[in-house]
């Protein structure tokens, strides 16, 4: 009986210890909710020596002989190679054999003070860690900020690349109102209104949430801005050089995205016109981590269709 009770009072203490930690570090705890679920799934978190330092990246292959078909995943402003988990696990199961680097200055890569973090320094990044890998020739994958790296690098370097997903992408001479302000906020009130723009229909952050996410921004925000400079010169728009993409485009937004409208999605698609966009219904900016299975498996068609789609446009049902 004794045993019992000291066993109880255990789970009652651990508990609360654990919800203690949630309330204070809510990130955290996500974050090591991530990586259980990426370890039970079987993908690897790893490191990979490049020019710029020992970069860490998740990796997730599936389990067939040659070990599928290589697809190397970009993240996002102010995010980091968690963000693709969801994504990670399907492309996994649909035989892909997925990476997706944390870039220069994010997550657990290295984040040099003299960097610029622009995006011609995360370009030369992304494809110095596919180098880094030994990859020939490998599909290549991006999201916001990620997809604008994605095209410089298939841009400037198409001999690595076979085929290219765009996810609610920037990349074009288009500036949201106020997006310096959007992604340094002051408060828990700009970051609310940050999050309503990044997912329309995710509702209002708990204020301990937001305090947790204001902690983090502040840490890493010197990098953010870096970026967000680089992106707002204009300097590696990629209007006028889109339609000398050589590798096939896939283009995947959300028809609700208020960040990067879906216009934006149409002007892509208008100046790559042999590109497929598909739009997702019901899903906002951040369509890959709120919709993954029918974003993953319109990839998933697209990447393993040959020839490649090419030129239409597709209204996919929400599917989560």
């Amino acid at each position: 009986m004794r045993t019992l009770l000291r066993l109880f009072l255990l789970v009652i203490v651990l508990g609360l210890l654990g919800g203690l930690a949630f309330y204070e570090r809510p990130l955290w705890v996500q974050r090591q909710s991530i990586h259980l679920g990426l370890f039970l799934a079987h993908v690897h978190s790893n490191y990979v020596m490049t020019p710029e330092g020992r970069v860490h990246y998740y990796e997730a292959e599936p389990p067939i002989s040659g070990g599928g078909v290589p697809l190397v995943l970009v993240h996002g402003l102010g995010d980091s190679s968690e963000s693709w988990a969801p994504m990670l696990k399907r492309l996994k199961k649909a035989g892909f054999h997925v990476y997706a680097p944390d870039l220069l200055g994010y997550g657990r890569s290295p984040r040099p003070a003299d960097s610029d973090y622009s995006m011609g320094t995360q370009a030369k990044f992304v494809t110095d860690f596919i180098q880094a890998l030994g990859l020939q020739k490998t599909d290549i994958g991006g999201w916001s900020m990620g997809g604008w790296v994605t095209l410089k690098v298939a841009l400037d370097h198409p001999e690595l690349v076979d085929r290219v997903v765009l996810y609610d992408s920037a990349g074009l001479a288009y500036e949201p109102q106020n997006i310096a302000e959007l992604f340094h906020p002051a408060d828990g009130v700009a970051l609310q209104r940050l999050a309503d723009l990044l997912e329309p229909h995710g509702g209002t952050v708990p204020a301990f949430v937001r305090r947790d996410a204001l902690r983090a921004f502040a840490a890493n925000q010197w990098v953010v801005d870096r970026s967000m400079q680089s992106m707002r010169s204009g300097k590696d728009v990629v209007d006028a050089r889109l339609s000398t993409l050589s590798p096939p485009l896939l283009i995947v937004w959300g028809s609700d995205d208020q960040l990067l409208p879906l216009s934006v999605g149409r002007q892509f698609h208008d100046l790559d016109p042999r590109s497929e966009l598909d739009i997702v219904e019901g899903c906002g900016h951040l369509a890959p981590k709120t919709c993954p299975s029918k974003v993953a498996s319109a990839t998933a068609d697209f990447l393993k269709t040959n020839p490649a789609p090419s030129g239409s446009v597709r209204t996919l049902a929400r599917m989560h």
